[in-house]
């Protein structure tokens, strides 16, 4: 018998699935399927059963199978759009699965995800790589970041959610090893990669485009109006532009805007150069507003303050700061006015040198200052590296490569903003001894001599006796951490801790990972190595007791599980990194709100800075809480556009005149915070896309993995398989159709759906999708066509309805969600539109009864009455489709199946 085709015959496909007919051509037949059109001989299509034909039968469908069907789209539906149920090893988030829906919705996708430091952004790129890997929408992925997160960005992003990245090396990619083309998931460091060593950058514009390309810290992609392109910049716009090899891009920053509005719209430039031109965003007013306007299509920003957990409580309690004031001993106070004596007549001696040299004198007293304010220690470190050099005999050779050396150190002070904070540390560590024919005046030796000696006398150092008070008093019986600076601070800090506490109290990062002076408990002078992932380790389980960091440990690094007291040793020159430093606390997990400490002497310039920079600070906020309630995320945007060069200049010159300081400081930080950089970043702030509860909750999918449970163990028993339960955890034998897959074992045991475990062992039996055994429990599910049933312990009859965007021949991710609307079969019953996580919830309780009772009759109604009913009920899901806020141009519905109780 030939089987004719109509427009809008439902058919299925060996290779493409169940599709709708959309043309008869009579020996192929049109067919619109899932993923998009296809023109197929009509010997490879199956005609299906229409709804209508399954309404009017004799005989609905056996209820486990139509239930089974329904909760595989509607699992798929909220997967797709959300991520919720991906394999996550770690509670998700409102903002996190928001992010992940913006992202992966439509593709090829664009976004600056500019989200506040500790709402975690690996997460949120974890959930959009795992949901597009998982729907086959990208094969290619590349992550850059700074060189010191490399291999905490593969460690999360496998151990969180099992996506496994190569990580590029220099000796693996060769002329010969083809290494862009034969290596699909690649995470690299950028500034290695920024170096076109080796002709490496052609053979990346050789290999094949990238799918999705993440950059961490994006703001290093710095373009100057003057200066122009960094390289790490021009190698990304010619990886985007120029050779078009980068399809979807998200760029991650804590800080987009720092100050200058040519950097913030070139680095836009790069994601949109359709909609972003840094040359017309300085031109003109108009240019900048119609420019801002167009954020919203490309820019993302949460912040602590609006963060909620699933049922809209906030997560983050502001910190508590406070200071703590302790004065200098005799012997320090002497030391401190000979420095300053000594600081004073170098400057006035540079004056009288060349430009290069005069700068190099500066930088180096400079340097001085700040070694000073953090510990006498680190001072000492420096005049005895500073004595030795002055004291050595160089060749002349050597000394011309100490110039060029010293040209170099220069140029990267001034690129300050570009350079990982720990770097700059070392170097103004090291800067003293970079030239000795580079004199600071002209009797510098035995004034360093003198500084040395008065230094010697200080034993104990009055900072350090007052924060060991602080530990015996105000954070007693707490785990505490300690940022400083210098690695000579942390040193001395080291020491001391282990003095009072015991040798196995203290850990601590740093850039070198290793610590250098340390006095044992039994007076020994000893060199401590730590890698900086097993200190946190060692901190986060309580092992130690104390965590002593430099500005290395001030990104990327989570410290909260059982610390919420943090000790600032020296306060940085740079605010912004106060921010960063207490961000390692303040982080989702944090149960308690992080106290925070930071030391002062009112004796010195320093503390008189940081109190007239606190009142500016204050007075900034102050005009903020004007325009919004919460206005932290507006002051860290400003600190961020404020350039690090303003904080250094004002500690450098500060007036030691007491009465003429408030004068001097006013002045010099008139730029600060002022009136225009506060319109910019309200500007910012309100144009760009955010979280929010109250608008997000309606369609927020309140699901997790266990909702998936009732699907897979229904499906086990649709195999016919038996499940031994124990603990909440499953046992089976596998059914046989699943072992297609070479990945899928014959048994399993002990597999569970609680994401939350920290069990290690359980952590590897986590059930999700992108699991196999999910994904095949999925597959058979969909291809599975009964549509009609009788279901218990309903209240109404439901219809599902599937929405499809009519559009094709575009890329995105998708391209269908699932809806429910009730009848109202009673006269108390209303029609009621149900989102697709709603749909499954009720598919799953009723679940739970259907086993006990089966009934296979079509109901005693009319079947043109119940086509009547559905009518209604897709008009009524026309008229409301707009709350469901979807990526759809043309929407098309069309009913799936249908439930009705007894």
């Amino acid at each position: 018998m030939t089987i004719i085709f109509n427009c809008g015959d439902r058919v299925t496909h060996s290779q493409f699935g169940s599709g709708e007919v959309r043309l008869n051509e009579g020996e192929t037949v049109v067919v619109r399927f899932e993923h998009g059109i296809e023109e197929c001989p009509k010997e490879n299509l199956t005609l299906l059963q229409s709804l209508e034909e399954a309404i009017a039968a004799p005989e609905w469908h056996e209820p486990l199978e139509v239930i089974i069907r329904a909760q595989a789209l509607a699992i798929r539906s909220i997967n797709d759009m959300w991520g919720v149920f991906s394999l996550a090893r770690i509670a998700l988030l409102p903002h996190q699965l928001w992010v992940c829906r913006k992202v992966v919705q439509e593709l090829p996708a664009r976004w600056l995800v500019a989200d506040d430091v500790g709402l975690g952004k690996t997460i949120e790129a974890g959930l959009i790589l795992w949901t597009l890997l998982n729907k086959g929408a990208v094969k290619r992925i590349l992550i850059l970041c700074p060189a010191s997160l490399v291999e905490q960005w593969q460690e999360r992003l496998r151990t969180m959610f099992d996506i496994r990245m190569t990580r590029y090396t220099s000796e693996a990619d060769t002329a010969k090893s083809d290494f862009w083309n034969t290596h699909h998931q690649v995470i690299a460091s950028l500034p290695t990669l920024r170096k076109n060593s080796g002709d490496r950058h052609q053979r990346m514009f050789d290999a094949e485009p990238w799918d999705l390309v993440l950059v961490d810290e994006a703001h290093h992609l710095n373009a100057d109006e003057h200066t122009g392109p960094t390289l790490g910049y021009n190698l990304m716009s010619q990886l985007m532009n120029d050779y078009k090899k980068i399809k979807s891009a998200v760029f991650f920053t804590g800080t987009p805007h720092r100050g200058k509005h040519y950097q913030f719209f070139a680095l836009l430039k790069l994601l949109r150069e359709d909609l972003f031109n840094p040359l017309d965003a300085v031109k003109s007013f108009d240019n900048l507003q119609s420019q801002i306007q167009n954020l919203r299509l490309v820019m993302l920003r949460n912040n602590k303050q609006f963060v909620t957990d699933m049922v809209g409580k906030k997560l983050f309690l502001p910190p508590k700061i406070s200071s703590e004031t302790y004065s200098y001993s005799p012997e320090e106070e002497e030391f401190y006015e000979k420095l300053t004596e000594f600081i004073l007549t170098g400057k006035a001696y540079a004056s009288g040198l060349s430009q290069i040299d005069q700068r190099a004198v500066m930088l180096i007293l400079v340097c001085m200052q700040k070694l000073a304010s953090s510990s006498v220690a680190a001072i000492r470190s420096a005049i005895k590296k500073r004595l030795a050099k002055i004291t050595q005999n160089r060749k002349e050779l050597e000394v011309n490569k100490q110039k060029k050396s010293l040209l170099e150190k220069l140029r990267a002070f001034d690129d300050e903003e570009n350079i990982q904070s720990d770097e700059l540390s070392n170097l103004e560590e090291k800067i003293f001894d970079l030239e000795d024919k580079l004199y600071l005046m002209e009797d510098e030796q035995p004034r360093l001599e003198e500084l040395l000696e008065i230094s010697n006398s200080i034993v104990l150092e009055t900072k350090i006796d007052k924060i060991l008070e602080i530990i015996e008093g105000l954070f007693a019986n707490r785990q505490v951490l300690f940022f400083t600076e210098y690695k000579a601070t942390q040193s001395l800090l080291m020491s001391s801790l282990i003095a009072r506490f015991g040798s196995q109290c203290v850990t601590f990062i740093n850039g070198d990972e290793r610590a250098e002076g340390i006095i044992e408990a039994d007076g020994q002078v000893s060199t401590r190595q730590e890698k900086r992932s097993s200190a946190a380790e060692k901190f986060n389980s309580g092992e130690v007791r104390f965590l002593v960091s430099t500005e290395a440990g001030g990104e990327g690094i989570d410290l909260q599980e059982n610390c919420y007291s943090l000790i600032h040793v020296d306060l940085p020159w740079n605010p912004m990194r106060l921010h960063q430093r207490v961000g390692r606390l303040n982080r989702y997990g944090q149960k308690y709100s992080v106290e925070v400490i930071s030391l002062r002497n009112p004796d010195t310039v320093e503390t008189r800075i940081w109190d007239k920079l606190n009142d500016k600070i204050e007075n900034i906020m102050d005009s903020l809480k004007e325009v919004m309630e919460e206005p932290e995320d507006l002051l860290q945007l400003i600190l961020g556009m404020t350039s690090p060069t303003l904080f250094r200049e004002i500690f450098s010159e500060a007036q030691q005149n007491k009465e003429k300081l408030s004068q001097w400081f006013d002045s010099e930080t008139a730029t600060f915070g002022g009136q225009d950089a506060v319109e910019v970043v309200k500007k910012l702030v309100g144009s760009c896309e955010k979280f929010d509860f109250q608008q997000v909750s309606p369609l927020l999918p309140q699901v997790d993995l266990p909702d998936l449970q009732p699907f897979f163990e229904a499906m086990l028993h649709f195999n016919k398989r038996r499940i031994n339960r124990i603990d909440g955890e499953l046992s089976f034998i596998t059914p046989e159709s699943w072992l297609a897959l070479p990945a899928i074992r014959k048994r399993y045991e002990q597999l569970h759906f609680d994401r939350n475990s920290q069990n290690k062992i359980k952590v590897n039996n986590l059930l999700g999708v992108g699991h196999c055994l999910i994904n095949q429990a999925l597959k058979q599910a969909l291809e599975l066509n009964k549509c009609v049933c009788q279901v218990n312990f309903i209240e109404d009859a439901i219809a599902i309805f599937q929405v499809l965007d009519r559009v094709t021949g575009t890329q995105v991710n998708v391209r269908q969600i699932i809806v429910g609307v009730t009848l109202g079969l009673k006269s108390d019953h209303h029609k009621k539109l149900l989102k697709d996580w709603e749909v499954l919830k009720i598919l799953n309780a009723s679940l739970e009864k259907t086993d006990k009772v089966s009934k296979l009759d079509r109901p005693d109604i009319d079947t043109n009455n119940i086509l009547s009913l559905l009518k209604e009920s897709k008009d009524y899901l026309e008229k409301n489709l707009n709350i469901l806020d979807l990526p759809f141009q043309y929407p098309k519905i069309q009913v799936n199946a249908l439930l009705f109780p007894f």
